[in-house]
């Protein structure tokens, strides 16, 4: 998805190749997932007059998509509980200090 909304559209060949090489995914795994990020409703479509690939493009923004995957992320396994997903991340050791702030900097912004 990142390589589409940066490139806006493209083919299936076209994001191959601008995916790193290492672990190095083959055409056929990279149609695959793009078929399938299609059936969900991230990608469209289209057959262009003068060539035989088809060209696809974000149905969404990459805001929508994160949104929707925290709400996946929620449901799946935090129980629709935010504050539980928060207290997860805030208790990761791998945070570092200036990461904890930013986090308490935006809640005291959006709850003064």
């Amino acid at each position: 998805m990142n390589v589409l909304w940066e490139k806006g559209r493209a083919t299936v060949a076209e994001v191959a190749e601008a995916l790193p090489k290492e672990p190095g995914l083959a055409y056929n795994t990279v149609l695959t997932i793009m078929r399938i990020l299609e059936d969900k409703g991230y990608l469209k479509h289209t057959k262009p007059k003068d060539g035989r690939a088809f060209v696809y493009r974000p149905a969404v923004s990459q805001e929508q998509a994160s949104r929707s995957a925290v709400r996946h992320l929620l449901s799946r396994f935090f129980g629709n509980s935010a504050e539980a997903l928060v207290l997860n991340i805030l208790d990761d050791k791998k945070l570092s200090e200036e990461e904890r702030q930013r986090i308490r900097n935006l809640l005291e912004e959006q709850h003064p």
